[in-house]
């Protein structure tokens, strides 16, 4: 089942969700090729990018092996917001996507991401400019509200609908809860009944019943799945696959695994070179480790010790052969078994 973004069509309804520092082009690139609906950039500083600050020209990568293409956006000024865009469709977005939902200290500090729910008249202003400057759809992602005492998604949203905002993104928390709590996927019922573009549930989605509870409560056309992604990007697409069977690719066996944990590392040293690569790329691997314990296919003991060999070293060789041996002798095990 596709959403419709204007004229772009998601292939199913469980996106990616934009993270900083984890949808990278390697990340967004492997839950694409395994079914993700949607993907999106990390949130790339409008003005930054107009000056062509190298990591957030890096951010906005990805034209040639991701279709649909999304580039997030987030700003505090009109002017750069509408430079912004213009570049993101130089740079072969098919849907730019604007953020008012990150809760960052050092996003908010800069009256940028959610700290925008708190002037809703500026925000307008700044959705003005980005859809008068692009020329392909703008969305939205925001929170419910800056804190419980102004809950004004609803509200933004259907100015934004009118303003020509043609898909909405509701995480189910306000700023001041940061990530603690649980996400209120009733809460975002409100929005959609405001609106009648496209809307998108987030908030704490990790399994497949977690999509179909959120589609329940939130009314909500899409779900988008984002910390529990970390180590596995290929979930939105198992997600998928089992929501609608076929829209997205079943999970992966232990073989194939292997494999794209292998291909994340190449496209991550890739993307950053040797040096940065390696940094990145360590972390995903960790993620990877904790959930390979969390399935009981790791002891404690095992887990803890290929953290202290492979998440120390900056040998990427040593990398690979230890996410090798690590999958091998898990398929050695289970084919003994």
């Amino acid at each position: 089942m596709s959403i419709s973004i204007g004229p772009v069509q998601s292939r199913n309804r469980v996106f990616l969700a934009p993270m900083s520092g984890v949808t990278d082009e390697a990340f967004r690139l492997i839950a694409h090729e395994r079914g993700a609906g949607l993907v999106v950039s990390e949130m790339v500083a409008s003005e930054e990018l107009a000056r062509a600050r190298p990591d957030m020209v890096r951010r906005a990568q990805g034209r040639t092996k991701l279709s649909p293409f999304v580039i997030q956006l987030a700003g505090r000024e009109a002017k750069w917001m509408a430079e912004g865009a213009r570049l993101a469709q130089d740079l072969g977005a098919d849907v730019i996507d604007i953020n008012m939902g990150c809760p960052a200290r050092q996003v908010t500090g800069g009256l940028s991401g959610s700290a925008l729910m708190r002037d809703p008249d500026h925000a307008l202003g700044l959705i003005e400019a980005t859809v008068a400057a692009a020329q392909v759809p703008v969305t939205l992602k925001m929170r419910l509200g800056w804190d419980h005492g102004s809950l004004n998604a609803a509200d933004i949203a259907r100015r934004a609908e009118s303003a020509g905002i043609q898909m909405i993104t509701i995480h189910g928390r306000t700023r001041c809860m940061f990530y603690t709590g649980r996400a209120d996927w009733n809460a975002i019922r409100a929005v959609r009944e405001a609106i009648k573009i496209p809307l998108v549930a987030n908030g704490d989605g990790e399994t497949v019943a977690d999509a179909r509870a959120m589609l329940q409560a939130s009314g909500a056309d899409a779900v988008m799945f984002g910390r529990s992604t970390y180590g596995r990007p290929w979930w939105p697409g198992v997600v998928a696959h089992a929501l609608d069977e076929g829209s997205g690719m079943a999970e992966p066996g232990l073989d194939e695994e292997r494999d794209l944990v292998l291909w994340h590392q190449d496209e991550t040293l890739r993307l950053y070179g040797a040096d940065l690569g390696n940094k990145t790329f360590r972390k995903h691997w960790g993620w990877t480790l904790s959930r390979l314990e969390l399935r009981g296919l790791l002891t404690p003991e095992e887990h803890a010790t290929a953290r202290a060999t492979y998440l120390s070293t900056k040998d990427n060789a040593k990398v690979t052969s230890g996410i090798r041996r690590i999958y091998d002798t898990l398929l050695d095990a289970r084919a003994v078994a």
